[in-house]
This record gives C-alpha cells, sequence and structure tokens, in this order.
C-alpha cells in the first residue's frame, strides 16, 4: 500500500481493540460488527478487531468481523507466545487481506517490573513470536511496547531483529503517553538511520493521551517518515485516550500543503461515525471537541459571527459538511413517507438493511407524532439507537410517576416475552429513583446505580433527550441508553435496557456453563 504511494498514510483503527479497554466503552459482539462496518464505511485501511486470546467472546467477536466486513485488513492483537498467535491467525485468517500484530515490552522499566527478562531473551521472544506468526500470515506487525521509553540503541537492536525475521509493519509505541513531539520525531529519524532493511517495512505509530499529546506525537512521527498512524474514534482508549482519529485526518487533510500526505478517509462519515460510537458506548462528546464536539463550527462572539458573514474562511478552516455535519431546519413530519425518510437517512450518512429501516420508521412516526417539528438530529438518533442492542426480554407497557416536596412514587407496567405482564410500584428521594426501583421490584433484578447521564439531542421545548444509565451487578458493569421526548419514559427504558443486558448475560452464562459441562463429559467418554 504505501510503496505505491509513500504519501499515502495508513489509517489503522483500534477503537474495538484499544478502544473498547476505556472504562464504561464495551460493546457487544453485534455492536461491534455494526461499528466495524461503520469504519469500512469510513475508509480505514485497518481494522484492530480485538485480542482474540483475552476471551472467547473477543475471540468470536473478530471473527465475526472477519467473515463479514470486506474493504480493511482485519487484524487481530496478539503476545509474543504460540497460544495467543494460533488464536489470533484462527480469529482473522477468513478476511481476505488480514494481520496479526503482535507485541513486547522493550523498556527497561518493563524488563525489570513486569516481565523479569534480560535484553537478550526479549530479542529472541520477539524474533520467535514474529517467525511463528509470519509462518501462519504475510502481514505481521511487531510493537516493542513503551518503545518511547526503551534506550535507543535497544530499540534499533530488537527492530532490526524482527525486521528479518519477517515483520512488515513496525509499530513504535508511545505506550504511556509520555513522549513529546520533537522527542518522539527523533526516535524515527534514530531508527531510519541506525536499521538495517527499515525502508522495506512500515513505520507506524500508536500514542496515548496521558499528557494531551497523542494527535501532536503522532503527526510529528508521519513527519518525520512514519507512515501508518494507529489511532480510536473520538480518541477513546485506556486512561486518557488514544490518538484521535477525526483529528489527525482534518488535521492531514486542511493542512496537506505542509504535510505532503493523504489518507483513504471519507471525511464526511466522519461525524456519523462518531455519533455512531457515541451512542454505542454511551461516552459523550465533548462539546468543545475538536472536528465533532457541538461547538466545533459554533460562533458565538459578535465579531466572529460578523466575520462568519462576510466570508466563512474568517473564523472555519473547515466546513461543517467537509466531517459530515449538514443540518437542515425542518426535514420531515408525520405525514412524510417512508421513501422520503430512507432518502433523508441516506443524506445523513447511515446505511440501514430493510429491517433496521423498518424499526427506525416505526420508531419515526411515533416520534412525529409527539413533536411538531423534527431535525436531523432527531432522525439521528432514531437511526443510531436502530439494532440489537435494546432487545431483551422485558419492555415497558405504561408509567405512572408523581412528586410531592417530601417524598416520590411511582408505578410501572411491564411486559415479558413469554406474555406475563407485571405491575409494580415504589417510592424514592425523586421521580427517576422511584421508577427505577419499581423496575428492580417488577423484573427481580436489583442493580447498583453508577451514573445516571441526560441530555437534549435537539434543540426546543420538544426535544429528543437521551439518557444513559451505567449499573453495577455481581461486580459486572451494565449499560442502557434511550431516547423520547419524555424524560422518565427514557430513562425508565434505559434502566430497563440494563436489566435486559444483565439477564442476557445470566442465561449466558447458564449456557456456558452447560457447554462447559457437556464438554467435560465428552472429554470423560474420549478417554
Amino acid at each position: 500500500m504505501s510503496n505505491q504511494d509513500p504519501n499515502r498514510v495508513i489509517i489503522f483503527d483500534t477503537t474495538l481493540r484499544d478502544g473498547e479497554q476505556s472504562p464504561g466503552c464495551s460493546m457487544t459482539p453485534p455492536e461491534k460488527l455494526r461499528m466495524a462496518k461503520a469504519l469500512a464505511d469510513l475508509g480505514v485501511d485497518v481494522i484492530e478487531a480485538g485480542f482474540p486470546a483475552a476471551s472467547r467472546g473477543d475471540w468470536e467477536s473478530v471473527q465475526t468481523i472477519a467473515r463479514e466486513v470486506r474493504g480493511p485488513i482485519i487484524c487481530g492483537l496478539a503476545r509474543c507466545n504460540t497460544d495467543d498467535i494460533d488464536k489470533a491467525y484462527s480469529a482473522v485468517k477468513e478476511a481476505p487481506r488480514h494481520r496479526i500484530h503482535v507485541f513486547l515490552a522493550t523498556s527497561a522499566i518493563h524488563r525489570e517490573h513486569k516481565l523479569n527478562m534480560a535484553k537478550e531473551e526479549i530479542i529472541r521472544t520477539a524474533v520467535e513470536g514474529v517467525r511463528y506468526a509470519k509462518a501462519l500470515c504475510e502481514d505481521i506487525e511487531f510493537s516493542p511496547e513503551d518503545a518511547s521509553r526503551t534506550e535507543l540503541e535497544f530499540l534499533a537492536e530488537v527492530v532490526t531483529a524482527v525486521i528479518a525475521a519477517g515483520a512488515t509493519t513496525i509499530n513504535v509505541p508511545d505506550t504511556v503517553g509520555y513522549s513529546t513531539p520533537q522527542e518522539y520525531a527523533e526516535i524515527f529519524q534514530y531508527l531510519k538511520q541506525h536499521v538495517a532493511g527499515i525502508d522495506a517495512v512500515v513505520l507506524s505509530v500508536h500514542c496515548h493521551d496521558d499528557l494531551g499529546m497523542a494527535v501532536a506525537n503522532s503527526l510529528s512521527a508521519v513527519h518525520a517518515g512514519a507512515r501508518q498512524i494507529e489511532c480510536t474514534i473520538n480518541g477513546i482508549g485506556e486512561r486518557a485516550g488514544n490518538c484521535s482519529l477525526e483529528e489527525v485526518a482534518m488535521a492531514l487533510k486542511t493542512r496537506e500543503g505542509f504535510y505532503g500526505l493523504h489518507t483513504g478517509i471519507q471525511t464526511t462519515r466522519l461525524y456519523p461515525t462518531s455519533r455512531l460510537l457515541s451512542t454505542t458506548t454511551g461516552m459523550l462528546v465533548p462539546r468543545n471537541k475538536a472536528i465533532v464536539g457541538e461547538n466545533a463550527f459554533a460562533h458565538e462572539s459578535g465579531i466572529h459571527q460578523h466575520g462568519m458573514l462576510k466570508h466563512h474562511s474568517t473564523y472555519e478552516i473547515m466546513r461543517p459538511h467537509d466531517v459530515g455535519l449538514s443540518r437542515t431546519n425542518l426535514v420531515l413530519g408525520k405525514h412524510s413517507g417512508r421513501h422520503a425518510f430512507r432518502d433523508r437517512v441516506k443524506d445523513l450518512g447511515f446505511e440501514l438493511s430493510e429491517e433496521e429501516l423498518n424499526r427506525a420508521f416505526t420508531e419515526f412516526k411515533a416520534l412525529a407524532d409527539k413533536k411538531k417539528e423534527l431535525f436531523d438530529g432527531d432522525i439521528e438518533a432514531i437511526v443510531l439507537r436502530t439494532g440489537d442492542a435494546g432487545e431483551g426480554p422485558w419492555s415497558l407497557v405504561q408509567l405512572w410517576a408523581s412528586a410531592t416536596s417530601g417524598e416520590a412514587s411511582a408505578v410501572v407496567r411491564l411486559v415479558h416475552t413469554d406474555g406475563r405482564e407485571v405491575e409494580q410500584g415504589a417510592t424514592g428521594d425523586g421521580p427517576v429513583d422511584a421508577v427505577f426501583k419499581a423496575i428492580e421490584r417488577a423484573t427481580g433484578t436489583p442493580a447498583k446505580l453508577v451514573t445516571f447521564d441526560v441530555h437534549a439531542m435537539t434543540e426546543g421545548e420538544d426535544a429528543l433527550g437521551e439518557s444513559i444509565v451505567n449499573v453495577e451487578y455481581n461486580e459486572r458493569s451494565y449499560r442502557g441508553v434511550s431516547l423520547s421526548t419524555n424524560i422518565l419514559e427514557s430513562s425508565a427504558n434505559a434502566f430497563i435496557e440494563c436489566v435486559n443486558r444483565i439477564q442476557s448475560s445470566r442465561s449466558e452464562g447458564r449456557r456456558t456453563h452447560a457447554q462447559l459441562s457437556a464438554d467435560a463429559s465428552t472429554v470423560k467418554v474420549m478417554a
């Protein structure tokens, strides 16, 4: 890819692997698949779909993405051992283009405190891992973990050895976000001067944002010769997050005259993809977030507004439609048909199957009966919530709530997929608390509320509100998200989604236990 065009920067997206490790950002398998398809539509070159050896569920998600997503290279992460590498290969091998990404820490602090390995052992293990992976797969990436804090001479030794062993991409991670732009660029300059065969591989960057310099460090590295950037949508990731895909993509596009580089990213899909991830994970994008935040193209200062009226370039270096943010005032109403709805969904950058379109259109018509005016934001919200995440045994039929200065009370009527209807009441510190307690009683699922957020998705008195609920049950976290013009209703449905996830995971756990028992019986018979 890079050999054909030396000015093309490969975008390696690790939203589904490193990004998902961000607290509260775990995704279900259907959500991961939907996100992977969105990343493919966005035009990323490589999707790091997960860490297959981490769990059976992770392996299955990576394999599903490898089977169903076309376009990008599908990559699986592995430590430098045969079991990890075997699992990674078995998960990604069905993708037309696949990659194994092996890693091993190299810094002195990791060698001493984490691995308890000498330099010679590090090099031997890295070479063995790359050689073993190379025997299975042609496309091999190697990462010396904590490279930015590794002695330059030793880093060059390791990189030289793994290139000779068959690595085709060398990633230089700033694992803990410690480096600075000039310092980071010097690492790449040193490697290019001291590593034999360095020009035959792709140099990659993977930066964390602990000091707020992940994007700056990544751009500094490509200016110094790197041609792959590892990043995530909205910059999600461990601790302070990773390099933000939308920021580096637009930086390279907006400042192409300076960098002389380009990517294959379809930038008009940046905003829809950002919104999809935010809705899927429940992690809201800050209003002042570059590129995709609500304020990114807002101008309140009188001086700025005057300049904008004269010419947009006075205070805008990008146009909203460049990143897929194009709004119209009134788009559709309750008399609009399915065809008009489909066209508007497509104009907003979303692709839905017939089944998804039917569900979204049903929600649209229901919302149109409640609102006088429907905006693009309303349609976006409906489409982004169209999926499998909210399906489960319980659903809300009716809700009553009242509050006085002293106490709040609520009654909920729920229906189960087995046909049961349950009505239950409760009191609480406020109407939302009372609703949540009533749902716990009705479903028999006591969940500990951790966080509860509500925000308006659109403008006006009848704005569509999004409720995000995070709960804990048996030391596991569960998330629910719901939309409604009625905040109590959206709060109740978000909590019910948490309950449904809890009950689904309990059912899955029972199936897994039964399967393990069956496997054990089979082993005994075979023995």
